[in-house]
């Protein structure tokens, strides 16, 4: 029996206190990941710039969608690279990476997505790909849709930017009275964020009572094991992001922007970034009031494992 789930979102500061505000639906107390996706921050529109300092990652890819205005992205390896709506950036931290995130645009509205690079891959080199999504036309039961799939692959359309286990992840237009089942992988957990509109998700041919109509920001999660998703809008356009993958059946280490698998592993890599070892390397060029975020002191406690379904472990 497949399974559906709601995640209602809290709003965080991105960059600081004076940073833009975003709503975080992604981990959840209720839920770790959907697949490999770990991490899932929905921002804007705000007018609000986004100026978020160098600062490291390891063991995760990070993905950038924007929706309105422009992002510029530069990392330790060299890379700079600017984002417009339909793009994607997808970092890849491996080992260590940092970087450096811009707005420049009077308005901006976007995601920003955390993929956990498995245990065989997480100690790699980084690396970075940027990606322009052509518009896919879906074929409905009613009214009209189409996406942009920027990571894996939907509906015949694909995308080149790599990932380490299998993945996807598309924005989803549909306008008022549209009805469409999307194909999709059985094997895979999906989740879909309303940015705009109203929608109503269900598994394939689930009853009413089954579905489930989210809210502006909210994380709607349908479980493995159905071959079709069922997107339905009513008197007004809808616009979201879909995003799943195979469960990813190991447990993970999340603090700040780090993840791994142990405790000692967080302790020694936010010792190298404060120590300046060169684990994450460097920004060039970025001008903002810093010239990198320092990490925060660690909690009092042991950092615990959290199960890579549901809980964490207590």
């Amino acid at each position: 029996m497949t399974t559906l789930e709601l995640l209602e979102p809290r709003e965080v500061p991105l960059g600081g206190l004076r940073g833009i505000r975003v709503r975080r639906t992604l981990p959840h107390r209720d839920r770790t990941m959907i697949g490999a996706w770990c991490f899932v921050d929905h921002f804007g529109p705000t007018t609000t710039p986004m100026d978020v300092a160098p600062h490291p990652h390891c063991g995760l890819q990070t993905v950038t969608w924007i929706f309105d205005g422009e992002v510029e992205h530069r990392d330790s390896e060299g890379n700079v690279q600017l984002i417009h709506p339909g793009e994607v950036n997808l970092m890849t931290a491996g080992h260590g990476i940092s970087h450096s995130e811009v707005s420049r645009s009077e308005v901006l509205r976007g995601v920003q997505l955390w993929v956990a690079q498995p245990d065989a891959d997480r100690d790699g080199a980084g690396g970075f790909d940027h990606f322009a999504t052509p518009v896919t036309e879906l074929s409905v039961m009613a009214g009209e849709a189409t996406a942009r799939v920027f990571v894996g692959e939907l509906e015949g359309a694909s995308s080149p930017v790599r990932t380490f286990s299998p993945l996807v992840a598309a924005e989803l237009h549909l306008g008022p009275g549209t009805a469409v089942d999307l194909a999709v992988d059985p094997s895979f957990e999906h989740g879909v964020l309303l940015d705009d509109g109203a929608l109503t998700i269900a598994p394939g041919d689930a009853t009413e009572e089954e579905a489930l109509v989210l809210q502006h920001s909210e994380l709607g999660i349908v479980d493995a094991g159905r071959e079709h998703l069922r997107f339905m809008t009513g008197d007004e356009p809808a616009r979201a992001i879909l995003i799943g993958g195979t469960p990813l059946d190991e447990d993970l280490m999340m603090w700040w922007n780090f993840v791994a698998r142990t405790h000692e592993e967080i302790v020694a890599a936010r010792d190298e970034w404060q120590a300046d070892s060169g684990r994450f390397g460097h920004v060039e060029g970025y001008d903002g009031p810093i010239d990198r975020i320092p990490a925060p002191d660690l909690p009092p406690v042991r950092l615990k494992p959290r199960r890579a379904r549901g809980h964490a472990r207590g």
